[in-house]
């Protein structure tokens, strides 16, 4: 997708592994994820990563593909919301302009995903904080691509068509449209008022058989209700894991929980959401036995995908007009 003479695209590939002029990473005060594996393998002095606010560059960093490394400061985990995912991106534009030699191609990972934020909505602030810097020519003379890598493939192709729908066409038989005016005021939005909308929050077991349950069964249905669909993909709760996750069931609309596995993480976070009164809507795949006390609980059994969407779309609508 073009913007600007800017070339945006979701590469699938690991971003550790792929030899852009420049790879930019967050440090939330603590290493997570690609920035952890990038420090660890590079062997770059943990106390030497950037404060909030504050950036560290690393030029031919030792073992990895990129020609330069990029720490931007951001704040802790518990607080990284999507208005920093898009100021992340916005920054790392404009941190970019003063990198020698010149920067052609700008790379960076989708944030927030594995600590609780909507996939669709963290995609979206992102590319919204690329758009700006672009708007704003805070961003190298030089530049002619910036790539949002994502190593699963599923989740690259649902970034692409988010893209599309952001950006417009990427027919190669039409000319590019350009955000038209409902897409430009989606961008302008994005991540500054997401705080504002209500999201679910799902409780489920993090596992790649889950993963058409989650996008499809479940995704479809509550954004479809209004709602941003959040969850923790975190296998170990602890430390800033379950302080976020607290959070984010305390404060959202609904939980929704599948009870499938009978996984101990899944009945924790059911159990937090019932001591802070969050309603709770269970939902169960029918080839799995109902645990514990639960058995007394009204839950939605489910024999597939399409059933699911189905149902959940029904209990969101009943349960959302009388809260």
């Amino acid at each position: 997708m073009g913007y600007r003479g800017v070339e945006l695209k979701v590469l699938q590939a690991d971003a550790l592994r792929y030899s852009f002029d420049l790879l930019v990473l967050k440090h939330a005060q603590r290493s997570y994820g690609a920035d952890e594996r990038a420090v660890h393998i590079a062997g770059i002095d943990a106390k030497t990563l950037p404060i909030i606010g504050d950036s560290l560059l690393v030029k031919k960093p030792l073992g990895l593909a990129p020609r330069n490394l990029l720490f931007l400061g951001v704040e802790p985990i518990g607080s990284f919301s999507y208005r920093s995912i898009r100021d992340f991106s916005r920054r790392a534009l404009a941190a970019a302009a003063g990198i020698s030699p010149v920067v052609r191609e700008i790379s960076m990972t989708l944030h927030g995903l594995g600590f609780g934020l909507d996939e669709t909505e963290a995609f979206e602030s992102e590319v919204a904080g690329i758009v700006q810097a672009l708007d704003s020519g805070k961003y190298p003379e030089s530049l002619g691509t910036v790539s949002i890598v994502e190593q699963s493939p599923a989740r690259a192709n649902r970034m692409r068509g988010l893209l599309v729908g952001l950006l417009g066409s990427d027919d190669p038989g039409r000319k590019p449209t350009g955000p038209d005016a409902n897409r430009i005021q989606r961008i302008a939005s994005v991540g500054y008022d997401s705080a504002s909308r209500p999201h679910a929050f799902v409780a489920m077991p993090f596992a790649d058989s889950f993963e058409d349950v989650f996008y499809y069964g479940i995704t479809r249905p509550v954004r479809a209700a209004g709602l941003l669909c959040e969850r923790i993909d975190q296998v170990a709760f602890t430390g800033d894991i379950i302080i976020r996750m607290r959070e984010r069931i305390a404060s959202s609309a609904v939980v929704v929980a599948d009870l499938s596995e009978a996984n101990p993480n899944v009945y924790l976070e059911v159990g937090y959401a019932w001591g802070v009164n969050v309603p709770c809507i269970l939902i169960c795949n029918r080839k799995t036995d109902l645990k514990f006390d639960l058995q007394g609980q009204r839950c939605l059994f489910y024999g597939s995908i399409m059933e699911l969407e189905k149902i959940l779309s029904a209990e969101l609508s009943k349960l959302l007009a009388e809260i």
